[in-house]
C-alpha cells in the first residue's frame, strides 16, 4: 500500500471519530453524513460553521474533499485550515493531506508535515502513521529511517488494539522499516517514542 492509498483509507472516518458525541444539529449531521445525505449535512453543518464550529468545519472539509459529487479542494481546504487553526486535530489531519496530495493548494510536503505533526502531537494516528511514511520516503524531510519507526510504533499503540487494518499497516511497515536498520537505530527510535509519550500522556 503506497502512502497515497494509505492517507486517503481514512478521510471522512478521521473527522466522524475525531468527534464527540454531541445532541442537536451537530448530531443530525453527523446522522446525515452516515446516510449518505451529504446535501442535508452540508445544510445542517454550515450555520454551525459559521459560528466557529471547529468540528461542523471539518466535516464540511471532508464532504468537499471525498464526496465525487461535491468535490471542491479549494473549499476543503478553506474549511480544513478554518478548523485547524482552532487547534482542531481532524482539521490539521485534513489540511495536511491536502498539502501532502496538492488538492486545492500547490503540493507542499513541509505544510502537510507541518500540520501532520499538529495532529500526530494530539495522538491522531493516522497523521502520526503518515508521518512515518514521509520520513521513510524523504517527502519533504531527509529521509530517516529512526524518525519513521518512531512515528509507526505510536501510530501503532494509538489504532484501536483490536480490528484496526490502519493499525496492522503501521505494524507493519515499522517492521519493513526495522530491516534496514541497525540495533542501535532501532534502540535510538524505541527511546523517542518512550520520550514522546512521556511528553504527550494520553486524556
Amino acid at each position: 500500500m503506497n502512502i497515497k492509498t494509505f492517507i486517503m483509507t481514512c478521510g471522512l472516518a478521521v473527522c466522524l471519530l475525531a468527534l464527540p458525541a454531541v445532541a442537536g444539529p451537530f448530531e443530525d449531521g453527523i446522522v446525515a453524513i452516515k446516510d449518505g445525505d451529504y446535501e442535508t449535512a452540508l445544510k445542517i453543518f454550515r450555520p454551525l460553521a459559521d459560528e466557529g464550529n471547529a468540528g461542523a468545519q471539518c466535516n464540511i472539509g471532508s464532504i468537499y474533499e471525498s464526496n465525487v459529487d461535491m468535490q471542491n479542494y479549494t473549499e476543503a481546504a478553506k474549511w480544513y485550515r478554518e478548523a485547524a487553526d482552532q487547534g482542531n486535530q481532524c482539521g490539521q489531519y485534513g489540511l495536511g493531506r491536502i498539502y501532502f496530495d496538492g488538492h486545492g493548494v500547490p503540493q507542499d510536503y513541509a505544510e502537510a508535515l507541518k500540520w501532520y505533526r499538529l495532529a500526530a502531537d494530539q495522538g491522531e494516528a493516522t497523521s502520526q502513521s503518515n508521518l512515518g511514511f514521509m520520513y521513510a520516503k524523504g517527502n519533504g524531510v531527509p529521509q530517516d529511517y529512526i524518525q519513521a519507526h518512531m512515528w509507526w510504533n505510536l501510530a501503532a499503540a494509538s489504532f484501536p488494539a483490536s480490528g484496526s487494518k490502519n493499525r496492522d499497516v503501521a505494524e507493519k511497515h515499522s517492521d519493513e522499516v526495522a530491516a534496514k536498520m541497525i540495533p542501535e537505530q532501532i534502540a535510538e527510535a524505541q527511546r523517542l517514542a518512550r520520550e514522546w509519550l512521556a511528553a504527550h500522556p494520553r486524556k
